[in-house]
């Protein structure tokens, strides 16, 4: 007699198959959509390109770093671009516009910022998104940006409680506003390094790297695609 044997994944694993499909889904469909409507460069506004030729030269990497102090020992921030004109214009797009396939575009800077890190064998761990944010936007720009450099990332992080907005905060209200916002899981013995798609301050990936390592991961660095450049002191 012949028997079936029928292999019933576990809810974590159905739920996360679902979520990779889901997301599969709704890129392809701002992908096509994006072939349909009129398009232009997201650097420079040149009309029936997505991306220019200049535009996508001032894409080419500048590798930078920042120490962020972070419980158990201060972090390496390392980012491939500065967080300004055409580069800003072109992650804003992705991260505002719903244009994707732009992220392809910003990999060599992520990819940069993961060498420069030493990086190579550490698990990408992307910063969380929230509800809101991802209902309003339909994916993970984080996770997107991981993708786009041919690596796989793992999803460790997860908000333990609501933030306010970053925006207009100074550095120490950013690190009072995300204290504590974070928790990790399944992180005890891997190595990893926090990836996210801008560094202003560095208060979030501060308390990312709390979290895994209270979970019990070592944190190689982290990294994102750019970085607000730090304002210089006026007068003498």
């Amino acid at each position: 007699m012949a028997v079936t044997v029928v292999v019933v994944p576990c809810a974590r694993e159905a739920g996360a198959v679902m979520s990779e499909i889901v997301l599969a889904v709704r890129e392809a469909c701002a992908d096509a959509l994006a072939l349909l409507l009129p398009v232009s460069c997201a650097g420079c506004d040149e009309p029936d390109v997505a991306l220019c030729e200049r535009c996508a030269f001032a894409l080419a990497p500048d590798p930078r770093a920042q120490v962020v102090d972070a419980p158990g020992g201060a972090i390496t921030v390392w980012s491939g671009l500065a967080f300004e004109g055409v580069p800003a214009r072109v992650l804003r797009a992705v991260k505002e516009g719903g244009r994707t396939g732009l992220a392809t575009a910003l990999a060599p800077a992520l990819m940069a910022a993961l060498a420069r890190a030493g990086a190579a064998d550490a698990v990408p761990v992307p910063m969380p998104t929230s509800r809101r944010a991802y209902r309003r936007r339909g994916y993970r720009v984080p996770d997107l940006l991981v993708r786009s450099t041919g690596r796989r990332s793992r999803r460790l992080l997860r908000h333990a409680r609501r933030t306010s907005d970053q925006r207009g905060l100074d550095r120490d209200a950013r690190a009072r506003n995300v204290a504590d916002s974070l928790v990790a899981a399944d992180a005890a013995g891997l190595c990893v390094v926090v990836v996210d798609d801008v560094a202003t301050t560095g208060a979030s990936l501060a308390e990312a790297v709390r979290a895994l390592r209270a979970a019990g991961a070592d944190v190689v660095a982290a990294v994102t695609v750019a970085a607000t450049p730090r304002k210089r002191p006026t007068g003498r």
